[in-house]
C-alpha cells in the first residue's frame, strides 16, 4: 500500500491526517499516486451524490467596494468602468436562468454600500416571491448579524464567504489595515448560528503562502465543517499591489479539491472560474479531481467584462449560461450529468 493510499484510507475513516501526511500529499507525489488520489475522491463524492454536477447561476451584480484587499480586481483603488444592476435587471437575469433549468441563483458583489439592507433585502424578497422552487446565495462579504439575519428571513439560504486564509499574520498581507482576520471568523461563525448553508474557501498561491498555511486551512475546514468550499489558483489582477506575483498552481489546487473531498464526502465542491481560467480544461479536471458543482455567468454581457476579479477572467464558452448545451455536453463526455435542481447541502435537507 503506498503513502498516499494509507492516507486516503484515514480520512475514509474520519481521521483526520497529520502534518507530515498532508506535507506528503501537497509534494511531488509520483503521478500514480496523485491519480489514486482523485480517483479516491471521484469515488467518495459519488458515494453521495452520484454523478450529478448541480448547476449556479452566478449574478455579478456589483463591482463597487468599499474595501481595499490587495489582490482583488475591484478593489477600492482600482480605476474600473463602475456599475450595479437594477433590480429589475438581477430578476431578468433569474427569469433568464429559470428558463434555462438553473434552481439557485448566486448574487455575489463587492461590499458595497449602495447596497444596504433595506435594498438588498428588498431584491432578496423579490427573487424568493417570483422564484419560490429556488435557492438563493449570497456572497456579498462581511456585514452585520443583524444584516445577515434580515436577509435570511427575506429569504437567501445560502452565503458563500471565503476565509482567504487561516492565518491571522497572513491574512494581514492580504488585506488592508481596517479589515480583520477576526472579523472574517465572526462572520462565517454567525452565519453558520442563522442557519445558513455556509461556505468558505481559499486562494491556493496567494501571494505570502506557504504549505503550513495551507494545512491550517485545511484544519480550518475540518473543524468549521462548511456546507460548500471554494477554492482556486490565485491569478495576478493588473493595478493591483500583487500584479507582478505568480499565479497559484491549477494542479496543486485539483490536489487541494481531491483531499478537501475526501474529508468531506457530503460537501458541496464547486470546480471555481479561477480553475478554468488558469487551466484550459481546468473545470473538466475539477470535477474529475472531486468537485461537483460549476457556476456558469447569468450575469449581463457589459457586467461579466466589467467584474474583473482578476485577469483574463472566463465568461464566455461553458462559463456562460446562454451555452448549457455545450456545458452539459462536455460532462456527459466524462460520465456525468447536469442536473436541474437546487443541490442543496445532504445536511440540510436531512437536519
Amino acid at each position: 500500500m503506498t503513502k498516499t493510499e494509507r492516507i486516503a484510507e484515514k480520512l475514509n475513516s474520519g481521521v483526520f491526517p497529520d502534518s507530515s501526511e498532508l506535507e506528503y500529499l501537497l509534494g511531488d507525489i509520483p503521478a500514480g499516486e496523485e491519480e489514486f488520489l482523485f480517483e479516491s475522491a471521484r469515488r467518495a463524492a459519488r458515494s453521495v451524490f452520484g454523478n450529478k454536477v448541480y448547476i449556479r447561476g452566478l449574478i455579478e451584480f456589483t463591482n463597487f467596494c468599499k474595501n481595499d484587499c490587495l489582490y482583488c480586481g475591484i478593489r477600492r483603488s482600482q480605476s474600473i468602468t463602475r456599475y450595479r444592476l437594477t433590480e429589475d435587471e438581477i430578476l431578468g437575469c433569474c427569469e433568464t436562468g429559470y428558463g434555462l433549468g438553473f434552481r439557485t441563483f448566486v448574487l455575489q458583489g463587492g461590499e458595497d454600500p449602495w447596497f444596504n439592507d433595506s435594498r438588498l433585502v428588498h431584491t432578496v424578497s423579490a427573487i424568493r416571491d417570483e422564484f419560490p422552487d429556488c435557492a438563493i446565495t449570497l456572497s456579498v462579504g462581511e456585514r452585520s448579524r443583524e444584516s445577515y439575519k434580515a436577509l435570511k428571513e427575506a429569504g437567501a439560504d445560502r452565503f458563500l464567504l471565503r476565509h482567504e486564509t487561516a492565518d491571522s499574520c497572513h491574512y494581514g498581507k492580504l488585506h488592508p489595515g481596517e479589515m480583520s482576520f477576526e472579523n472574517r471568523m465572526r462572520c462565517l461563525r454567525e452565519l453558520k448560528e442563522l442557519g445558513y448553508q455556509t461556505g468558505c474557501g481559499f486562494m491556493v498561491g496567494s501571494p505570502y503562502q506557504t504549505r503550513e498555511n495551507l494545512i491550517e486551512d485545511l484544519h480550518f475546514i475540518w473543524e468549521f465543517k462548511p456546507a460548500m468550499v471554494g477554492i482556486g489558483p490565485f491569478i495576478p489582477a493588473k493595478g493591483t499591489p500583487f500584479w507582478q506575483e505568480a499565479k497559484g498552481s491549477a494542479e496543486l489546487t485539483l490536489r487541494l479539491l481531491s483531499i478537501i473531498r475526501l474529508m468531506r464526502p457530503d460537501l458541496l465542491l464547486p470546480a471555481t472560474t479561477a480553475l478554468g481560467t488558469a487551466a484550459a480544461d481546468g473545470r473538466t479536471r475539477g470535477i474529475l479531481a472531486g468537485a461537483n458543482v460549476i457556476m456558469p455567468n447569468l450575469s449581463p454581457e457589459n457586467a461579466r467584462k466589467n467584474y474583473s476579479l482578476y485577469d483574463n477572467k472566463l465568461n464566455t464558452g461553458c462559463e456562460a449560461a446562454e451555452n448549457l448545451a455545450q456545458l452539459k455536453a462536455s460532462m456527459e463526455a466524462i460520465g456525468y450529468e447536469i442536473v436541474t435542481d437546487r443541490g442543496d447541502s445532504p445536511e440540510y435537507i436531512n437536519s
